[in-house]
């Protein structure tokens, strides 16, 4: 009964996210809280007996506990700071200069803006944290396409798709979660995988291009010159206000980007935690930038509202994912999925968890995946006479890896939505399928050259 809680909880949040129900704030508290309810009705304790008063006493503590709102916590507070941080340098005008140059090298081109956010989200995420790519890439980008009239969804899912597949990379966290529970060295545990991964990465390119003359063709049916009025207002400073003009501070633009380079390389090779380097440096650019206590008042008031809403987001999420976790309900979920699949198609299981993984990310959040899920699924793969190791790598290709940046068990995609500033029904739709394509590519390159077999 669990299980089957569970499946509703996931399935009734996505649909009332995407359909716009229900708020996704809203959805992600109101969803688990009312299904966790009926599951304290059919949670046993260690006797063996079902004491429900108990059980609804335990979700504030799921809610609250490491699993919930514990484990966003610092993401949270890296949220907040991030945001004040560039908007404080979003105010004084340090991008203004920026853009002004990128759109002089690459002219308006929808395609080629497409092309190059890709590029860059693939060169950031060679750390291996979505975290730190959405941070550094989505900032950049957003005035870009602000610019030239893009659409904001477009660079969410062009970066969740770059940074999505390079999370397969061998220093990723859900290839050295599969390597570490197949117990095998995780280079020799990715090697058969890097030509599907290249394919991969060409066919981000080939869907950001795509998107990129989806939004050329969409401005030039709407208003027929978007791009070129774009240009000429990111090229002057007469279209901002007078209050806009006051807060420019066109002489700091070095210190400025100097800040935003060392707080690039603190965030890649410090060491300190995101929250920590993006608290120092939201201090800095506000103590440069407007030294005046009354001025950095008014800094701070002016973005509040962004940073709580998505802050609001994010700690929903938590509540969600604790709950999930708390009640069992993803551990029953998980061994419902395992005892559905029939032993006659045994030969088929790597390419039936090939095609599952990345939607599953929908359900199961990476450590629950790959150190409880992924142990069953190879034992029972190698009960049915086919290789576990086949299974855990085309489980990579898609679980929290091209399936992280959408779902809601994971607190890179909430700072990818907030950061770019769009609806998380809207980025799943868009999204979802796209990644779910590049999977399926991966999977069959893989079977092609014989990467996994069957």
């Amino acid at each position: 009964m669990l299980a089957v809680l569970g499946f509703v909880a996931v399935i009734l949040l996505l649909v009332l996210v995407m359909t716009k129900k229900m708020s996704p704030t809203a959805a992600l508290i109101g969803v688990p809280v009312v299904v966790g309810v009926i599951a304290c009705f059919f949670i046993e304790g260690e006797d063996g007996t079902i004491n429900v008063l108990e059980n609804v006493k335990a979700l504030g503590g799921y809610i609250t506990g490491s699993s919930g709102i514990g484990s966003v916590a610092a993401t949270g507070v890296m949220f907040i700071f991030s945001i004040l941080f560039f908007g404080v340098l979003t105010d004084a005008g340090t991008f203004r200069p920026i853009i002004r140059a990128i759109l002089r090298l690459i002219g308006t081109s929808p395609v080629k803006i497409a092309i190059g956010s890709a590029a860059l989200a693939m060169l950031v995420h060679l750390d291996g944290s979505g975290a730190v790519t959405f941070l550094i890439c989505v900032p950049a980008l957003i005035p870009i396409y602000d610019a030239v009239g893009m659409r904001r969804t477009t660079l969410a899912t062009v970066v969740a798709l770059a940074a999505g597949v390079m999370n397969i990379l061998p220093w990723g966290g859900p290839t050295i979660r599969a390597a570490t529970a197949m117990n095998i060295d995780v280079i020799e545990f990715f090697m058969p995988l890097c030509i599907p991964v290249i394919c991969g990465l060409i066919s981000v390119f080939l869907i950001a291009g795509l998107l990129g003359k989806r939004e050329a063709m969409r401005m030039q049916k709407e208003n027929g010159g978007a791009a070129t009025i774009g240009l000429i207002l990111s090229l002057n400073d007469e279209e901002l206000s007078e209050e806009e003009r006051s807060l420019l501070r066109p002489k700091l633009f070095l210190v400025n980007v100097g800040l935003i380079f060392l707080a690039i390389v603190a965030l890649l090779f410090s060491g300190f935690a995101p929250a920590v380097i993006f608290m120092i440096a939201f201090v800095l650019a506000m103590a440069i930038n407007y030294p005046h206590p009354d001025q950095q008042g008014e800094r701070v008031n002016a973005h509040a509202k962004e940073a709580l809403m998505m802050c609001s987001v994010l700690f929903a999420a938590g509540a969600f994912t604790g709950i999930m976790k708390g009640t069992g309900m993803i551990s029953e979920m998980a061994n419902a999925l395992v005892s559905v699949i029939p032993a006659s198609l045994g030969k088929f299981f790597p390419v039936i968890v090939g095609v599952l993984g990345m939607p599953a990310s929908l359900l199961f959040d990476p450590d629950s995946f790959y150190y409880g899920i992924l142990p069953v699924l190879s034992s029972t793969a190698e009960g049915l006479g086919t290789s576990g190791l086949d299974v855990a790598r085309a489980a990579v290709l898609g679980q929290m890896t091209t399936g992280f940046p959408v779902s809601p068990l994971t607190a890179s995609t909430f700072l990818l939505i907030g950061l770019a500033g769009v609806e998380l029904g809207e980025h799943q739709k868009k999204t979802i399928p796209l990644a779910f394509l590049v999977t399926i590519i991966m999977l069959l390159i893989s079977l092609l050259i014989g990467a996994i077999h069957i």
